[in-house]
């Protein structure tokens, strides 16, 4: 008879339940993996690299709604055909059109607008010294950028934004008791995305959403309208949710380590890049990748099993002691492996270059103009599972002379 080594159970959708917790970390002193009404969760550093190269795991969020009981519907029929959960031919063929317009190139172009919205919004409370930031910055900077990204008219970002947002719970463990809301989000936004295709067909610009649009060539093997739209909704959707969740994750973040805000702030051209990573790093907006075994197969002593779906926790495996001096901390002069924040292998993120862009003239922005940062009380978080942020986020600060 196999043994298995002795196993914690993390209860992932409870109420409480924290991903920095005792309760994770003593999981994962205990084995590389814990187990949860949905899977094994992968919580060290090694294993996780490891499985997120193994070609018998292929992306496991198609069955994410069936998982919490939506098994129909707009969200669902939508969900089962974007590119984050595509597979093979399909999926390599929409992401090979798609990459170019999220070049590095292209988006460094964009990086002095980056930088005059976020001191603009910060213009409007900066001498107040607090302000509630998921609000007053994160929500109109994630969108207004992805307004520019997309060339939408600014004047439509309100209401962009609250579809985004709505969309977005259907990423977390709530999706059930919201899936009525999420559906007709679902309808709105595909309406928007559609009259967008239409005026790009008749008035294209130079903007990434009418080179999409050019793309979108059927007979040629390309893009159909379907797949354009359904891209259209991910990236408005996606844009906006993950950019303007990880920007509140990373200012808690760096609101616990004064050095480190001081460091960024004295020699921003130095540290903006390596502020990014540790912020992805020690707080990431997405607290799990999701695979599925598509075989049986071996990793050390589990046999895996076809059909078996594996979280692998960005948080935990990001901030493994084994893996990572001083791992609960963010420190900008220290030399780390990567994160996993944006996923890995073929599913890696498609927008990493824009996130990684903008948060980075974010936190410089406001680094370089106010200290003493703090999160004040009354601050409200999405649960600690599948993607997170803040919904409330009061901030104290002094501004800087």
């Amino acid at each position: 008879m196999t043994s298995h080594p002795t196993t914690l159970y993390l209860d992932v959708s409870g109420k409480h339940f924290r991903m920095d917790s005792e309760e994770v970390r003593a999981a994962r002193a205990t084995h590389w993996y814990a187990q949860t009404d949905w899977g094994m969760a992968v919580l060290s550093y090694e294993d996780s690299s490891a499985l997120l190269k193994n070609p018998l795991l292929t992306q496991g969020s198609a069955a994410w709604p069936a998982q919490h009981g939506v098994v129909s519907g707009h969200f669902d029929e939508w969900w089962q055909k974007t590119l984050l959960v595509l597979e093979g031919a399909a999926h390599n063929r929409i992401r090979r059109l798609v990459n170019p317009a999220f070049s590095p190139r292209r988006i460094a172009a964009l990086h002095s607008e980056f930088k005059t919205l976020a001191n603009s919004l910060i213009d409007e409370w900066i001498d107040d010294g607090q302000t509630e930031f998921a609000g007053q910055f994160a929500a109109p900077y994630a969108t207004r950028i992805l307004c520019t990204i997309l060339g939408i008219d600014q004047n439509d970002w309100k209401k962009i934004h609250e579809l985004a947002s709505t969309i977005g719970l259907g990423l977390g463990v709530t999706i059930q008791k919201n899936i009525e809301t999420i559906d007709d989000a679902i309808v709105e936004l595909t309406q928007y995305a559609e009259f967008l295709v239409r005026s790009r067909r008749e008035n294209p610009t130079d903007d990434i959403l009418s080179t999409l649009v050019a793309a979108r060539d059927e007979d040629a093997g390309k893009l159909s309208d379907e797949e354009l739209i359904n891209l259209v909704i991910l990236l408005i959707f996606a844009g906006i949710d993950t950019t303007q969740n990880q920007l509140g994750l990373s200012v808690e973040a760096f609101a616990r380590h004064p050095e480190q805000w001081e460091k960024l702030a004295t020699d921003p051209e130095r540290y903006a890049a390596k502020a990014v990573e540790e912020a992805l790093r020690i707080n990431p907006i997405g607290r799990w990748i999701s695979r599925e075994a598509q075989g049986t197969f071996q990793h050390k002593e589990r046999t895996i099993e076809k059909g078996t779906t594996l979280h692998l926790f960005t948080l935990t495996s990001a901030t493994d002691p084994a893996s990572f001096d001083n791992a609960d901390h963010i420190d900008l002069d220290a030399e780390r492996s990567p994160h996993f924040a944006f996923g890995g292998g073929i599913h890696h993120c498609l927008g990493h270059f824009v996130a990684r862009a903008d948060i980075g003239v974010a936190l410089t922005a406001m680094a370089t103009r106010m200290t003493d940062l703090r999160v004040a009380d009354g601050a409200e978080w999405l649960p600690d599972s599948g993607n997170t942020g803040a919904s409330k986020l009061p901030i104290i600060f002094t501004p800087r002379p």
